[in-house]
């Protein structure tokens, strides 16, 4: 009895109320026809609720989601494939679809009666001016009497997402500053023919690290021999993100952190676009061990799409796999915010001698629409605390975009304020 109470409506139930109050007038007046009334509206509401959920759904369900990744604001199809099972036909019912609050709203469609074997296919789009990970699905279907005195529901399994990728924005070509390893047009002639280094053996001396002990060589020689790496023969960058929350501010795509992210996707094409093999370190790619990884654009914007906020311990486990990686040279670019000097200091010994370091200081207050000049002022000495380190640093505000922090950024030296689009201070 509690299954059918549950598929009965509003309406069902006051007709079940009003049966109940007729039945029991009827029989305590002697009125024989208000007796029957009163069945007749008790019985009405209980046929249609078993009749309800004996009519669930006896269906196979097939979701398609093209293209499974998408730029922001960019549209998707999905594609719902209905096929008839082998129970008795379907009745009319009312399709409802679970999707995220950002991807628009619920679709809701009436799917016709169906028999054994009938396929049915429903075509809707959807978009999302939110980056991240989406889920389309589960469905709900719902049967409902010609009365309306009772519904049933079933969720039918199976789930989709979309992969709504970071805005990227085109960056001008401007060729990098550096003549070490890693700076535009410092490609070293050698050609590596094994993989991105050029691996010779050398006999073991005091100091060297016992990871790179050559094992196989060992054996062979009855001596400790270890592998010596030489520069790598393609150009690299390292993009560090600063994902801590307590360092960001605004919300949403006004947002410091979101600006970050664009900027970090929007450098990690261009970078790639001019042969670099990119790293990239977030709190996501060190708690997956990719850090280490030469990403693809591809593999870059899938892990920027889902980049969030993280505890500020997170960033002492960024910087702490960065250090490896611009050891080995190249070129080191931050993001960060105006959040405390000490991490500051931390990054600017990421940049090895000969290599480029490209600072984005966020002025993280401005966001938020609570900077003063005084606020500014910090974040701009803060950001000259890399200088010493041969660093070069842009400090954005709100209302910047990234192809003009870039332009400050590979246009000058030291550091330089960008405000509405116009270098307004340089160091």
């Amino acid at each position: 009895m509690g299954s059918i109470r549950e598929v009965l409506t509003t309406r069902g139930r006051a007709f079940i109320a009003a049966g109940a109050t007729l039945v029991l007038c009827g029989m305590a007046l002697g009125f024989a026809d208000l007796t029957r009334v009163g069945v007749l509206l008790v019985g009405l509401p209980l046929m249609c609720a078993v009749l309800a959920r004996r009519a669930r759904a006896d269906l196979t369900v097939t979701r398609t989601v093209t293209p499974a990744r998408l730029p922001v604001d960019e549209q998707a199809q999905v594609e719902l494939r209905f096929e008839g099972g082998r129970g008795r036909p379907t009745a009319v019912q009312l399709a409802d679809e679970r999707i995220d609050y950002v991807l628009g709203d619920r679709p809701r469609f009436v799917l016709p009666r169906m028999d054994r074997g009938d396929v049915r296919q429903v075509v809707y789009q959807v978009r999302s001016h939110v980056r991240g990970r989406h889920r389309i699905g589960p469905l709900t279907l719902r049967v409902r009497d010609p009365f309306g005195l009772a519904t049933s529901a079933v969720v039918v399994p199976g789930a989709a997402d979309v992969l709504v990728l970071p805005k990227v924005e085109p960056l001008a070509g401007s060729r990098l500053r550096g003549d070490g390893v890693g700076a535009e047009g410092a490609i070293p002639h050698m050609v590596a023919l094994h993989g991105e280094d050029d691996v010779s053996i050398r006999g073991y001396r005091d100091g060297d690290d016992l990871r790179r002990i050559h094992w196989p060589a060992t054996a062979h020689r009855g001596e400790l021999m270890v592998r010596q790496e030489d520069r790598p023969a393609r150009r690299r960058a390292v993009l560090v993100l600063d994902s801590r929350g307590s360092g960001h501010r605004g919300t949403g795509g006004a947002g410091s952190f979101e600006w970050a992210v664009t900027a970090l996707a929007s450098v990690a094409v261009h970078l790639s676009e001019q042969g670099y093999a990119v790293h990239l370190v977030s709190a996501e790619t060190v708690a997956e061990a990719r850090a280490v990884e030469v990403v693809d654009v591809d593999s870059a914007l899938a892990a920027l799409a889902v980049a969030d906020l993280a505890p500020d311990a997170s960033f002492d486990r960024v910087l702490h796999e960065a250090a490896p990686l611009s050891a080995a040279g190249g070129m080191v670019l931050a993001v960060v915010t105006d959040h405390d000097e000490e991490m500051v200091r931390r990054l600017a010994a990421l940049r090895q001698p000969g290599g480029s370091g490209l600072l984005l200081m966020l002025a993280a207050g401005s966001f938020a629409g609570t900077a003063e000049r005084a606020g500014e002022d910090g974040t701009t000495a803060l950001a000259e605390l890399v200088l010493g380190a041969g660093w070069s640093a842009v400090v954005v505000r709100a209302g910047t975009t990234v192809p003009q922090a870039w332009a400050g950024l590979t246009a000058t030296s030291g550091v330089s304020l960008v405000d509405g689009g116009r270098l307004v201070a340089a160091s």
